[in-house]
């Protein structure tokens, strides 16, 4: 632990939520920003989208679209994968940033045209949400170790969080004041503003912070037509992984088809009772307000319990929480189908997804390589993710239109994906610790100097700090937490204290010459490994020798 240079402001103020290393806070914050600006402009973009689709479609289109969004993907993924092996990563991240910002243009002069937009501009957000998503989590994990990003991403995640928070509510605000197309500027001019900070984030990681990919011989890349998709069936963690993805997306997707009817019926319920009611400003507030929710519960678990979660069951144990709830809350919802009880289940199942889940699923890339990070990952984040979206639409479409079921029967179904889905989440899980231990491994602190004693009169106040390099520990991006016990693991006696983050100890020596207090000092690492140290502090008098 290299503690040379102490915390800073915005270090202590962020420690509440994790464990820091001196500088990373300045980083993090400059990360957390990036990711809240693009949650800004994506959710501004998806309460239109959803009042645009739902105003002139059916929610069976809106299932259609997000299945056209997979098939389009399917193209999009190798021709993302030749950008990324012809460009510099940074300007990789700048230019399809600008890319996306040019088409919110295209899109508001379409709209100032008359031009029915809706379901291609489903489309395009959809495709939108889980490309710039993907590449901002692709960037992150390329620029820290697996130590600092188990640490760190629940605070960046944060960011995103409380972004998707505002954004969804001063959308749902702004657009029956401002109009969509006003909106569609406002938003991509938030999401201009994120090419400024790409640089800047990447610059500010601390070295020891900084993600570690080691050395070996350069190896020809053989070009392949379907780039990250290929890395993804050739390796079992992968294909395990985007698995996952398309089970998650199934099941909360046809979650979202069942609260969009619903929604819909609501809207038109209101409306007939005030003919002065947009149905598409009703279902613009429902989902504003509904986003709030979704996001503000998704920001409290991001910031006080996700790195505790992590810390408790590890990231292995973090991602069985949501097929967990999953199951049972659509359990629920098939034996009591009332609106008002799934708008809560989909209001707890979004926020435990938009926090642990989405935070441990960008966790899973950390032990990988720089291609896997951008070229599987985005395939696996766009494609798979995608793919999920195309299987609720047969599904549902079997569901509603041949067999004549209704929304319990697609409830019913979500319990069944769901638990098959636990299992893939375990084998994720047996994968990951696996690479961890092989690929990163996680060695113990030790003590690399003794602690001096400690020599002080009775009576006289005690300040007594040891120095900075006394613990260290090899594991890049690993963090020390210090405590102090007396010897035998006995609190600390009522007349001395100790600071962990300065390493001193406070206090008035007892009258007692000749006594002595006998200190220990335990440095523990994020994952529990750690070693002690000890010293005393001798009770002598002025002159006295030892």
């Amino acid at each position: 632990m290299d503690n040379k240079n102490k915390l800073s402001l915005i270090d202590r103020l962020l420690t509440p939520f994790t464990k820091l290393r001196p500088g990373e806070g300045k980083a993090i914050f400059v990360y957390a920003s990036y990711a809240f600006s693009l949650m800004l402009a994506y959710y501004a973009f998806k309460v239109i989208r959803e009042s645009l689709i739902l105003t002139e479609f059916s929610p069976l289109v809106k299932s259609g679209a997000m299945a056209v969004i997979a098939i389009l993907l399917f193209f999009i993924v190798p021709v993302y994968g030749m950008i990324f092996r012809a460009a510099e990563r940074i300007q990789l991240v700048r230019w399809i940033t600008l890319f996306f910002a040019v088409n919110i243009v295209i899109f508001y002069f379409m709209r100032k045209a008359d031009m029915e937009i809706g379901f291609v501009f489903y489309v395009w957000a959809g495709i939108f949400s889980v490309m710039m998503t993907a590449q901002f989590w692709a960037f992150t994990a390329d620029s820290f170790n697996v130590k600092s990003g188990q640490r760190l991403f629940a605070i960046i995640m944060a960011g995103q969080s409380l972004g998707a928070l505002i954004g969804g509510k001063v959308a749902g605000i702004l657009m029956p004041v401002i109009g969509v197309e006003n909106l569609m500027l406002l938003a991509a001019a938030f999401l201009g503003s994120t090419v400024f900070l790409t640089g800047a984030a990447r610059s500010m990681v601390p070295a020891d912070s900084a993600a570690i990919y080691e050395d070996s011989p350069a190896e020809e890349e053989k070009p392949n037509l379907m780039g990250g998709l290929s890395m993804v069936f050739a390796s079992r963690y992968l294909f395990l992984v985007a698995i996952m993805a398309v089970l998650l997306n199934w099941v909360n997707s046809t979650g979202e088809v069942i609260l969009s009817d619903l929604v819909q019926q609501y809207a038109q319920g209101r409306v007939a009772e005030d003919p002065s009611l947009s149905i598409t400003e009703v279902i613009g507030a429902f989902y504003g307000n509904f986003y709030t929710w979704v996001n503000g519960i998704g920001v409290a678990i991001q910031l006080f319990l996700v790195s505790r979660i992590y810390r408790l069951i590890g990231v292995s144990g973090a991602l069985m929480i949501l097929p967990v709830i999953a199951m049972v809350g659509y359990g629920i919802i098939a034996f009591i189908p009332i609106f008002s009880l799934l708008r809560l289940f989909k209001i707890i199942e979004n926020s435990t997804d938009y926090s642990i889940m989405n935070t441990t699923r960008q966790a899973l890339y950390l032990p990988l390589g720089e291609r896997e990070k951008y070229e599987a990952k985005t395939a696996i984040d766009t494609f798979f993710w995608r793919f999920g979206d195309l299987i609720q639409f047969v599904a549902v479409y079997l569901v509603l239109q041949m067999a004549g079921g209704d929304w319990t029967t697609l409830a019913m179904m979500n319990v069944v994906v769901a638990f098959v889905w636990i299992f893939v989440a375990i084998a994720i899980g047996k994968e990951y610790r696996h690479l961890v231990k092989t690929n990163i491994g996680n060695l113990a602190p030790v003590l690399n100097k003794p602690i001096p004693d400690a020599h002080a009169p009775p009576g006289a106040a005690l300040a007594y700090s040891f120095a900075d390099d006394t613990f260290t520990d090899a594991d890049p991006g690993d963090i020390l937490t210090l405590s102090a016990f007396q010897q035998g693991g006995m609190p600390l006696p009522s007349w001395l204290t100790f600071d962990p983050a300065e390493r001193v100890f406070k206090g008035t020596v007892p009258h007692d010459p000749g006594n002595k207090t006998d200190i220990q000092v335990v440095a523990t690492d994020y994952d529990g490994l750690s070693v002690d140290g000890s010293f005393t502090v001798h009770h002598i008098v002025t002159g006295e020798e030892n």
